[in-house]
């Protein structure tokens, strides 16, 4: 299972969010469909950050720019 996704879902914020901003920082360039880059509109989409949209590091998170 991912661990942004066992992270975000067992309460673990300081876990999720330094994972996500690890994450957010890294160039994707996967040509598979199934290799969806994280970006902050899929923070802002997932129902799977549902218990981390609260935390303001999590919203700061999803509210930035997409990477160029």
């Amino acid at each position: 299972m991912d661990p942004r996704r066992v992270a975000a879902q067992m309460a673990e914020p300081d876990r999720a969010i330094v994972a996500l901003q690890k994450l957010l920082s890294i160039p994707f360039a996967g040509p598979l469909p199934e290799n969806v880059p994280l970006t902050p509109a899929l923070l802002r989409l997932d129902p799977m950050f549902d218990p981390l949209r609260s935390d303001p590091r999590f919203q700061k998170l999803a509210a930035s720019p997409a990477p160029k």
